[in-house]
């Protein structure tokens, strides 16, 4: 399939809801900055997470347009593991995936297939 194909396709949208959860703010940024310096994202450069208070886990969100590749973003040190919940057509969901891999060593913990969308829940770690 084409990009021109792609893009038409219904089946393939090119945005990826991104949650990072319940993890240290220095993580999640690193997260965020992996995804900006490959692709376009709703989460400004200046946009640092911040944790708010409470029992719950915090979850940090962004939409990211995995249509254009900028560039591979390079290996990043996170504290601990994190947890990364992505949602989006099979496409761009596989492609934002892969760009990960080039950031983070990226496991796969869960998934759930819709008819035309997926969720997978990954974790990530320092490479």
């Amino acid at each position: 399939m084409n990009r021109a194909e792609q893009a038409s396709d219904a089946k393939h949208p090119d945005e990826v809801v991104v949650e990072v959860v319940g993890c240290a703010t220095n993580d999640a940024h690193a997260v965020f900055s992996a995804l900006r310096e490959s692709f376009a994202s709703d989460r400004a450069a200046d946009d640092v997470p911040t944790e708010v208070a409470g029992a719950s886990a915090t979850v940090w969100t962004a939409t990211v347009d995995v249509s254009e590749l900028r560039a591979e973003a390079a290996p990043r040190p996170l504290s601990a593991p994190v947890t990364v919940d992505l949602q989006g057509g099979y496409w761009a969901v596989a492609r934002l995936r892969e760009s990960l891999a080039h950031a983070f060593a990226v496991r796969i913990v869960g998934t759930a297939a819709g008819d035309q969308e997926q969720e997978v829940q990954l974790q990530l770690e320092s490479r």
